[in-house]
């Protein structure tokens, strides 16, 4: 299995990397290319989009050949959750970065796409309690709405962190390595395929991506990204012998964090929770770093160190997990208050958190 299972993360990183070029040229043709203005870091114009044709090309390419090299009778029908579902959010990216959808047409679509992983087997059906190991089965009814809410919401979460080159990219990634790993210690041979895959294809457009990038996700990237690892989350989860959903939770636990802190401030200061600010967590690290890269490379760290808790918590029982989850959550809590999110001062009205300021010279970050 190793062979061809390298053989196909190889195709999938040669083909991602060798296609972004392509995808950049298409790109420039169809007129979807970035338009810098006062909310976005990137100040070059006309960077093009469409990048995540390019990851996706990847993707597809290195499953078939995994599909075709291995013997894994389920994974034609397994992986088609992955296609149809993907092919979706695919069009509604490349339709988004050329003429910029509003959020509805953009949600009807997500929630398509989640109805077909549905539809394929992907589904979280129960919760576990770590102590006294009692199962608690959810209703169909609930099924669908907390598995929909699951996919939709990583959708977007990877799409809310894409504000600096290479960012996404590389912290699903790291994330997706994680999820691979951890399908692997649960035996699980389609989800190691599909998740080598995808870290080969992130890898062969990191290339391109990182900073300065040549070319951006764009929504077509961010979105069919955060749709594939939100269904390499599902893969395993119900393996896990601990809380069952939380090592998942915690692999992702920086773009759901983004996403719940911008809904959450958002709410506070009565605005629209879909609406743009300047205080994803990529901003404050960029105003704390200086560059795009530094700042980057700090929210790689960030991810890594999350995913590797993940890791253990598959190892953890009983109330070790409890005792665990809490210091997790106490050193979260005080990562978030050094980072200035607990601040009652409006920073979008000129108040920075102590510490944060903007470093001589220096504008401060702004989402891409």
């Amino acid at each position: 299995m190793t062979m061809p299972l390298l053989l196909a993360f190889v195709v999938a990183l040669g083909v991602a990397a060798a296609s972004t070029p392509l995808a950049m040229w298409l790109a420039r043709a169809v007129g979807a290319v970035d338009r810098p203005n006062e909310r976005k870091v990137n100040r070059r114009p006309d960077i093009p989009l469409l990048g995540g044709l390019a990851v996706a090309l990847g993707l597809f390419v290195g499953l078939s050949v995994a599909v075709e090299a291995m013997e894994l009778p389920r994974s034609r029908g397994h992986v088609e959750a992955y296609l149809v579902g993907g092919m979706l959010i695919l069009a509604l990216g490349v339709v988004d970065d050329r003429f910029s959808l509003s959020a509805l047409p953009k949600l009807a679509v997500q929630l398509l796409a989640a109805a077909v992983a549905i539809g394929f087997g992907f589904h979280i059906d129960h919760l576990t309690d770590p102590v006294s190991r009692t199962v608690w089965m959810f209703p169909a009814w609930l099924v669908w709405i907390v598995t929909t809410l699951w996919v939709v919401g990583v959708t977007n979460a990877m799409n809310l962190i894409d504000g600096l080159d290479g960012l996404c990219t590389g912290v699903a990634a790291i994330i997706a390595a994680t999820l691979t790993y951890i399908a692997w210690q649960s035996g699980l041979a389609e989800a190691v395929v599909v998740g080598v895959v995808l870290v080969g294809a992130l890898l062969g457009f990191l290339y391109w991506n990182f900073p300065p990038a040549k070319i951006f996700l764009g929504d077509t990237g961010a979105l069919f990204i955060g749709y594939c690892l939100s269904l390499l989350a599902l893969e395993g989860y119900q393996k896990v012998t601990v809380l069952t959903f939380l090592v998942p939770l915690l692999a992702l636990a920086v773009p759901i964090m983004d996403t719940l802190l911008s809904i959450l401030r958002r709410v506070v200061r009565h605005a629209n929770p879909f609406s743009a600010d300047r205080q994803h967590i990529h901003h404050r690290l960029l105003e704390w770093e200086g560059t795009d890269r530094k700042a980057v490379l700090s929210i790689y760290f960030l991810t890594a160190c999350f995913c590797i808790i993940a890791v253990s918590f598959t190892r953890l029982e009983g109330w070790a997990t409890l005792v665990f989850l809490c210091a997790v959550a106490v050193l979260t809590l005080r990562l978030l208050r050094n980072l200035g999110f607990f601040d009652t001062g409006d920073r979008e009205g000129g108040k920075v958190p102590s510490g944060l300021e903007a470093r001589p010279g220096q504008a401060p970050g702004e989402s891409r």
